[in-house]
């Protein structure tokens, strides 16, 4: 029993944040909600732990569970998100003010939140920096679709931020 609490520690510690971000961006940034997530999602891994066999990196186990932990919480209460109206985000790279800057981020959760459960689920996982081949396992699908959705993905939401 304390292996597995070991384990567990070192796997909380070292995917906490990441399950955290990935919980925020299906909830739009709501934190307390997100926070409920992330609990579930670790009281899933604590569950499941034994049953882990390795068959992938212990990390990509750790997103499937959490993309499945949102999308189900996400159809059980049947929900929309607020959706916020913001202005565009500029196309310079400039040091933007914090206030836009949230304005930035909630036009693109807006955005984002507009998506399908699979396409939302790709870019969360982009945004979060995984490899495509990553994602390809998590969510289940080729490799080659996988490149090909994010790029629609992208062109979408670059047309949704700027209100086209």
């Amino acid at each position: 029993m304390k292996e597995k609490q070991k384990t567990f520690q070192e796997i909380y510690h070292s995917n906490y944040d990441k399950v955290m971000r990935l919980c925020l961006g299906y909830l739009a940034g709501n934190q307390d909600e997100a926070n409920d997530l992330a609990q579930e999602v670790f009281i899933r891994v604590w569950d499941n732990l034994n049953d882990f066999r390795n068959d992938s990196k212990v990390s990509t186990w750790i997103y499937r569970i959490t993309v499945n932990t949102c999308l189900s919480e996400l159809r059980r209460i049947k929900k929309k998100v607020k959706i916020y109206a913001a202005d565009t985000i500029p196309e310079t790279r400039e040091e933007v003010p914090t206030a836009d800057r949230e304005k930035m981020f909630e036009s693109l959760y807006s955005c984002i939140n507009k998506l399908s459960e699979t396409n939302k689920a790709i870019i969360l996982l982009v945004l979060e920096g995984l490899p495509q081949k990553e994602i390809a396992e998590v969510i289940g699908i080729k490799h080659e679709a996988i490149r090909t959705r994010i790029h629609r993905i992208k062109n979408e939401l670059t047309k949704c931020v700027h209100h086209e």
